[in-house]
């Protein structure tokens, strides 16, 4: 365990280990050049389309969980470096529609063959990605990511009490 981890509480562990997997992802990419949040957005997109899907920008930002504006912004880069495509919805003219283009499948190819075997680094110590604790790991996360959390409720009860 690294040093200071012993006593820092599962908060201080999260964004540590956040901040230590975008940084790698960033350095990682960086070569495709892609910065972590774009890696996020054309992976998902690429996963996306392989399923038959061509996503809105929204959409997107669903399932990356990132800020719908923030996906727009990213988008907009995206586009202007001819990795993906931007096309309004036929069926809805205020959504817009993503699409990777054939130089954005290739990159995002590279880029996940990249991050994977950096996931792999990562996981090394709980046995490697397909490990029964690394699987554990993997429930573990996507439970605490499904926990609701309301920074404001807290606030409130505190308001109403004074």
């Amino acid at each position: 365990m690294s040093s200071g981890s012993e006593k820092a509480t599962p908060g201080s562990l999260v964004w540590r280990l956040s901040m230590k997997w975008r940084v790698a992802v960033d350095r990682a990419v960086a070569p495709l050049g892609l910065t972590h949040a774009q890696y996020s957005l054309v992976a998902s997109l690429y996963g996306m389309q392989r399923g038959g899907e061509r996503p809105s920008q929204r959409r997107l930002a669903d399932v990356t969980g990132l800020e719908p504006l923030y996906v727009s912004k990213l988008a907009r880069a995206l586009e202007a470096s001819g990795l993906i495509e931007r096309n309004r919805d036929p069926k809805d003219p205020r959504a817009v529609q993503l699409a990777l283009t054939e130089q954005g499948r290739e990159v995002t190819g590279r880029a996940i063959k990249v991050v994977a075997k950096l996931l792999q680094q990562l996981l090394e110590p709980l046995g490697g990605l397909d490990s029964p604790r690394a699987r554990e790991f993997t429930r573990d996360l996507a439970i605490l990511l499904d926990a609701p959390l309301d920074p404001f409720s807290e606030n409130e009860n505190e308001t109403e009490q004074s």
